[in-house]
């Protein structure tokens, strides 16, 4: 992500309290996806997790980009 764009994203932080959930969201699943990742064995249970969680995370992050375009 560029210097500007960065700057639009923070703006829209302070502006947007959807953008901002979605945000926090997005940042809470990759932080999930991490930790199961870490795993040095995954169950099958794991496995589907990270493929739901992949899903959701992107998703929220269609959620980001739609509300971006509207700033742009």
């Amino acid at each position: 992500m560029g210097a500007k764009e960065e700057e639009l994203v923070q703006r829209i932080l302070g502006e947007n309290d959807e953008f901002r959930k979605v945000k926090e969201a997005h940042t809470e699943l990759a932080r999930q996806l991490d930790e199961l990742e870490k795993k040095s064995f995954l169950t099958p249970q794991d496995e589907m997790e990270i493929k739901v969680i992949k899903k959701k995370k992107l998703a929220f992050k269609d959620q980001m980009e739609k509300i971006l375009m509207q700033y742009r």
